[in-house]
């Protein structure tokens, strides 16, 4: 999901997104749908978290940042 609609997201939520980088952003409207805040931590692939909006680019975003 490109950052613009990541931003648009958060307005809707009430969710100042200048402050915020894409994945505290994302971080954030998680907190705010009241899901854990943990995009982009499942290094191993596995979440509980079915229900997440986010939780493909979630995987995808920890494969790249994960600790060697």
């Amino acid at each position: 999901m490109k950052l613009d609609q990541i931003r648009s997201i958060a307005k809707s939520r009430g969710i100042n997104p200048s402050r915020f980088s894409k994945t505290e952003l994302i971080k954030s409207i998680q907190t705010s749908e009241g899901n854990f805040s943990c995009f982009a931590t499942a290094y191993n692939g596995e979440c509980d978290q079915t229900g997440c909006s986010w939780r493909e680019n979630c995987f995808e975003t920890a494969r790249r940042g994960a600790p060697s």
